[in-house]
């Protein structure tokens, strides 16, 4: 069955029309001025509903090293009040999974866009063996709040801050039952309800992927800069200084010996194209396909954006085209330094260079 938040009911709501890759159903795509609305993340709180969203809750005496041993970040000493994100990868470093993360003191709380929840939650309990730990689904609902923060409503079963390169933002996860009165106690602290093309439009900013929308089956986590913790006052969704798991070769080689062959970066469209061009088109240069086209998004500043992850070699070579729509990347969405590569110097000095 479907899900459909209680918040389709305010007036205005309306969902996502059409088709597309990003997880966007069930919830308020706007709420009839979208574009107002995005003004809210600026000037006040913008109140999202991410209640489509679907949650695990790992819990139980060995859940820190049940999955600091299956994930990408740093979980075996974290205490109450951790969030960041994690990926789960394949032996080949390719990313099958990518989640939010709080931790409340006993219980690890995971939440995956909806086609990505059966198949992680499938994976956690296939490798419980004889581990102390609880793999099931918490009947809890995610709210985000863009701009200013707001105090914690009272239901609210975990609180985080997530460090992204873009707005403030907060996220809460409350009980589902209670996702309306949790919204209302938000609302009488000033915040404004503003529909999921508000955060899609932010999401895009600070270049925060979506599995299905933004990336493929080959995507390795540095492709995703912002993924990768060189700084151990953000905890970002790669730790580099843990120990292993899967995949973690591929991360380590790329981090010590190269650098990744795409990058996600953000893009300018045309607006004056007669139509957008669909999530999972190709990205050309000079008529040869240089990458995959990601989210796209109507901006209240700068029109129509979107992600696109794209080879290296063709990030600084003139205009790219989707189909008969002219795209530019945005400069700063490329990253001028992504630190010293130690298994590199270390080959130099070995050849003498």
């Amino acid at each position: 069955m479907s899900y459909s938040s209680p918040l389709l009911s305010r007036p205005g709501a309306a969902e996502f029309q059409g088709t597309t890759l990003v997880d966007a159903s069930g919830v308020p795509w706007h709420y009839g001025n979208p574009l107002v609305e995005q003004r809210a993340v600026e000037t006040g709180s913008a109140i999202i509903d991410r209640s489509h969203r679907r949650v695990i809750a790992v819990s139980g005496p060995d859940a820190r090293a049940f999955l600091h041993n299956l994930l990408s970040q740093k979980l075996d000493d974290v205490d109450s009040g951790f969030s960041a994100g994690a990926l789960d990868l394949n032996i080949q470093g390719h990313v099958l999974h990518h989640m939010d993360l709080s931790f409340d003191g006993e219980t690890f709380y995971l939440d995956v866009p909806t086609a990505q929840f059966e198949s992680l939650r499938d994976f956690l309990t296939a490798m419980v063996f004889w581990s102390q730990v609880t793999v099931e689904e918490a009947d809890a609902a995610v709210i985000t709040v863009l701009g200013q923060p707001l105090q914690k409503p009272s239901a609210a079963l975990v609180e985080r801050s997530v460090q992204w390169p873009g707005c403030p933002r907060q996220d809460f996860l409350v009980p589902r039952q209670q996702l309306d009165a949790a919204v209302a106690e938000l609302e009488k602290q000033g915040g404004s309800l503003a529909g999921l093309m508000a955060y899609t439009a932010e999401r895009v900013r600070a270049r925060e992927p979506e599995l299905a929308g933004d990336l493929d089956e080959k995507t390795i986590a540095h492709e995703v800069p912002q993924w990768i913790r060189r700084n151990d006052d953000v905890p970002a969704f790669v730790h580099l200084e843990k120990g292993c798991y899967r995949g973690q070769e591929t991360v380590a080689r790329v981090e010590n010996l190269g650098r990744s062959p795409r990058l996600l970066v953000m893009l300018y469209l045309d607006g004056s194209a007669p139509e957008r061009p669909d999530s999972g088109a190709d990205i050309t240069l000079g008529g040869r396909r240089v990458g995959r086209l990601g989210t796209v998004v109507e901006d209240c500043d700068y029109g129509p954006i979107a992600l696109g992850l794209i080879k290296r070699s063709a990030l600084n070579h003139g205009d790219l085209n989707i189909g008969p729509v002219a795209a530019s990347v945005e400069p700063d969405s490329i990253p001028t330094d992504e630190g010293p590569k130690a298994g590199r110097a270390a080959v130099d000095r070995l050849r003498g260079k």
